[in-house]
């Protein structure tokens, strides 16, 4: 191995370390001295197989008190019945006085036992030292728009959405009433602030006031949360300066969605981030605030002493993290201690370097050919793969998992580590492009020996209903091939319609040259494999190559001259030209697809060869007979027989030669429906042979292939497959998104990280095609643009083609239309209509996450995420459109190769004929 790939390996190594380092700073701050004035206790447990709570035994409140004990001098309790009662006297065995609770709700019945257990509770426990009745009760039950109506139906009471409703306000002052008849102990009821400043007669009837301040769930920033909830306190006690104020409920989470600002919080507290659960926010926020709270003597009670996962179901994911312990009863450091967000960030950092410096040593290696520039690229990126899986799994090391959580993670996990797969794939791809050191590839043929001479070469053109006059002009380019010995087949199959065949056997017969034949079969199986079989039988003895091409190509002269020598070199089977076209200068539609061909044929295909493992086209091949017989000809059973069949040469240990320059150019699809056809039979066919052939494909079982060769066949088929699983992405989305807002309290948006996962993906495959395209693909910004719209299109008829090619193995031959009439603009709309209809839906989706949930900065990424998938769907209505409208529409003059643009753009000489052309398309 390379001493540089080291260096390289540990420098980056470094590099993680002081990153992992750098995103989890230490915030100094003076830790919290002396007694806390109360806490809030709810003595639920976690159950062990879930986060359904569980009721306590008496001796785990006891041990939970204790902890409590050593820190505080009073607890808040909020129900009194069940287990709960039994609370305050154990409280008072820990010597803790007692803010005794009852619960209120619209059960009555509960509501009977909560006031008679509490009033009990008052009597009969001397630390309890005050009551609270209901908690926020008024909170839980602000009106809806249709109660207001119901209540107020002509305004004239004044009321609004939001505000208490006075039936219920009415109830709750009943029940307050009736505890402070039979107790002596001061009576209130738990509410925020603003219902406080509202409800002056809720006030009348209170012995004092116990108020929530959370900056928090109004998504205050930290900075300026202490100031915020200072001045909530400050408001109620001028409005109110007879009652003595208790702030029962104030705290921050360590974890859980960011919160943006409410709309209603003033100007100052806009734009300025939201409120962030951390845990050094919680930390931040507690000792600041209780620095304030003992030089003002305010009376309080933190949110609260442990965690409390079941609340996930009651307050969403952020409710389960206000503890200062956490559900284990481990202390978290919101007190004590250096404050950070990972402790244990140094065992995330040292795993990331041992699963990444081997990693990136093995991709390195394998790609020994790369400059130094290339090999740092391709380690940079092998480490940005590792360091966000481990991200991933530190963030759900700090998270209570529910059922929806694990689900997420079981549906989006596979999702996420594909999509690292296809990072890495795409990045090796783009160093290779770029910065490939010495070249493997045989673009000139080797020095010819004396005794070996040109072989003859029959050249097979299998056709199917193809318009006569197109034939003949594919026939005519074969009769001025430059070539001294080569005969030519054209093999008509199943067309019925007698006059579009006969017309090529009568050119046929009137050339009066044997070495070009016609034969029309009737009824004849296996599409155009069958085709090309039957064209072996009648293939001439002394063949040795035959030559492959589509029935619409006008090949160049040399095109045998030129490539036939290759074969002097024994073990080469294949020698593959590129797929090129003569009609993209038509319209905009065409010369977006043209340019879109063009990053396979010049950018995977060269990448591919380098490694021996390029994928055969259908035309414009030469293939050695001998190997083709000894392989058994073509598959009738695969739709991409030529694929297939490429693939049982590189088994068979034979070798094959690319040559990116032109020799041939045939016709594009004329429509949108077409194209979108081609490219879903080529993903079908992919199946096909996966499935077929997945043993010599996998690591470490077959032997017939070598790594190198296999991991291109792989890396090429995993996009298409990824089209595939995204289909089912999607789904999930909707139905997510669905949960989201009709279930908020147990649905959250996934994982910030997957989110910036799949958007990161998504804007680094989208910045790859430009850079490739901008350096190696001789076409302007605008067609860069057009070539990446037009792959985004077919990325849902791929996605179809690889569910259909897995389960299925009998989609008959599609044939690509050449010559189809213009569609009307309707036609255009109706041809994406599925695409149109999912684009809708996922865009749908966005919105209404963004108008339901505004409030989250994840269900805002989650909306971004939406439109990013929508995307594809889009590109396809647009391509369609603009191919039923023909825009762009140009007549005459002609489109000059990718060749020759190409070698116009590397300053390498062509034809003087075609230089003005070149330079056009350059």
């Amino acid at each position: 191995m390379r001493f540089s790939n080291w260096l390289i390996g540990l420098a980056l190594a470094a590099l993680v370390a002081a990153a992992w380092f750098l995103l989890n700073p230490t915030v100094e701050v003076d830790p919290f001295q002396g007694d806390l004035r109360g806490v809030s206790y709810t003595a639920w447990r976690q159950d062990s197989t879930s986060l359904n709570k569980r009721e306590p035994t008496v001796e785990e409140i006891r041990q939970d008190l204790q902890l409590i004990a050593g820190q505080a001098r009073s607890v808040r309790t909020y129900e009194a019945t069940g287990i709960s009662a039994r609370i305050p006297e154990i409280a008072a065995e820990m010597g803790l006085n007692v803010t005794a609770g009852a619960w209120i709700d619209v059960d009555k019945k509960k509501n009977e036992e909560e006031v008679a257990s509490i009033v009990n509770i008052a009597h009969d426990v001397g630390s309890v030292n005050q009551l609270i009745v209901g908690n926020e009760f008024l909170h839980r039950y602000r009106m809806s728009p249709e109660r207001v109506q119901e209540l107020d139906p002509d305004g004239s009471k004044g009321l609004k959405a939001g505000f208490v409703d006075p039936e219920l306000r009415d109830e709750l002052i009943g029940y307050i009433r009736r505890v402070k008849a039979a107790s002596d102990l001061p009576v209130s009821t738990a509410e925020p602030f603003d219902i406080w400043l509202n409800n002056p007669e809720l006030v009348a009837e209170t012995d004092y006031i116990a108020i929530h301040i959370l900056p928090f769930w109004n998504g205050i920033n930290i900075d300026q949360a202490l100031k915020w909830t200072l001045d909530r306190y400050h408001a109620v006690q001028k409005a109110y300066p007879e009652k003595r104020i208790l702030i029962a409920e104030v705290g921050w989470p360590s974890e859980g969605l960011t919160r943006s600002t409410l709309p209603e919080e003033g100007p100052e507290y806009q734009d300025k981030g939201g409120a962030v659960a951390s845990p050094i926010n919680q930390g931040l926020f507690l000792r600041r605030f209780l620095v304030e709270a003992k030089k003002a003597d305010i009376d309080y009670n933190i949110i609260e002493a442990f965690d409390q996962p079941w609340k996930i179901a009651v307050e969403g994911g952020v409710g389960a993290y206000w503890g200062l312990w956490n559900a284990d009863r481990l202390p978290k450091p919101a007190l004590q201690g250096n404050l950070i967000n990972f402790a244990n960030w140094p065992a995330f950092a040292i795993a990331s370097i041992v699963i990444g410096l081997p990693f990136v040593l093995f991709l390195m290696r394998t790609e020994l050919g790369m400059k130094r520039r290339g090999r740092f690229f391709v380690a940079l990126l092998g480490y940005g793969g590792v360091i966000t899986a481990v991200l991933i799994y530190a963030q759900y090391s700090q998270l209570y998992l529910t059922l929806y959580d694990v689900i997420a993670m079981v549906a989006v996990a596979p999702a996420v580590l594909l999509l690292l797969a296809i990072f890495l794939i795409e990045g090796l791809e783009m160093a290779v492009n770029l910065w490939l050191g010495q070249s493997k590839r045989s673009l000139v043929p080797p020095p010819i020996h004396s005794s070996w001479k040109l072989p003859k070469v029959s050249v097979h053109v299998p056709c199917y209903n193809e318009p006569p006059d197109m034939m003949i002009e594919t026939i005519q380019a074969l009769e001025r091939l430059d070539y001294p010995n080569f005969e030519v087949l054209i093999i008509d199959n199943n067309t019925k319609d007698d006059a579009v065949w006969q017309p090529v056997e009568a050119y046929i017969k009137s050339l009066n040259r044997p070495n070009f034949r016609f034969f029309h079969l009737p009824k004849w199986p296996g599409f155009k494999a069958g085709a090309l079989n039957y064209a072996l039988t009648e293939t001439h003895p002394e063949a040795e190559i035959i030559a492959t091409i589509d029935s619409d190509y006008i090949v160049r002269a040399r095109w045998l001259s030129d490539l036939v020598p290759h074969f002097s070199n024994p073990q080469v089977a294949l020698v593959q030209a590129p797929q090129d076209y003569r009609d993209g200068h038509e319209d905009l539609f065409k010369r977006m697809c043209f340019w879109e061909y063009a990053g396979f044929f010049y950018l995977g295909m060269k990448t591919r060869d380098e490694k021996n493992a390029i994928i055969q086209h259908g035309t414009m091949a030469l293939i050695r007979r001998s190997a083709l017989t000894q392989a058994g000809g073509w598959a009738e059973w695969c739709i991409t027989e030529d694929a297939e069949l490429g693939l049982r040469l590189f088994e068979a240990g034979h070798k094959a030669v690319y040559t990116e320059k032109s020799y041939g150019r045939g016709l594009m699809p004329d429509s949108f429906d077409a194209f979108r056809k081609q490219r879903y039979r080529w993903a079908y066919g992919a199946m096909q042979i996966l499935k077929t052939h997945w043993r010599d494909l996998m690591p470490f079982m077959g032997k017939r292939l070598e790594p190198a060769q296999r991991y291109q066949f792989l890396a090429g088929w995993l996009p298409w497959i990824a089209d595939g699983l995204q289909l089912s992405f999607i789904a999930l989305a909707i139905a997510w998104t669905v949960g989201m807002i009709v279930w908020p309290q147990y649905i959250a948006p996934p994982l910030t990280v997957y989110l910036f996962v799949t958007i990161g993906m998504f804007l680094f495959k989208v910045g790859k095609s430009f850079w490739l395209y901008a350096q190696k693909v001789p076409c302007s910004v605008w067609d860069n643009i057009g070539a990446s719209l037009a792959g985004l299109a077919l990325s849902y008829s791929v996605g179809k083609a690889v569910w259909r090619g897995i389960f299925t193995s009998n989609l008959p031959f599609h044939r690509t239309p050449k010559m189809e009439n213009a569609p009307a603009a309707l036609r255009g709309l109706v041809s994406a209509r599925e695409e149109t209809a999912i684009f809708l839906a996922l865009v749908g989706c966005g919105v209404w996450t963004l108008e339901e949930r505004s409030m989250e900065p994840a269900a805002f990424l989650w909306a971004v995420l939406l439109f990013v998938q929508a995307l594809p769907f889009f590109s396809a209505l647009l391509l369609s459109m603009i191919n039923a409208l023909r825009l762009g529409q140009h007549r005459g003059g002609a489109e000059p190769s990718l060749t020759q643009a190409l070698a116009v753009a590397s300053g390498k000489d062509v034809p003087a004929e075609n230089t003005t052309e070149a330079k056009k398309a350059a």
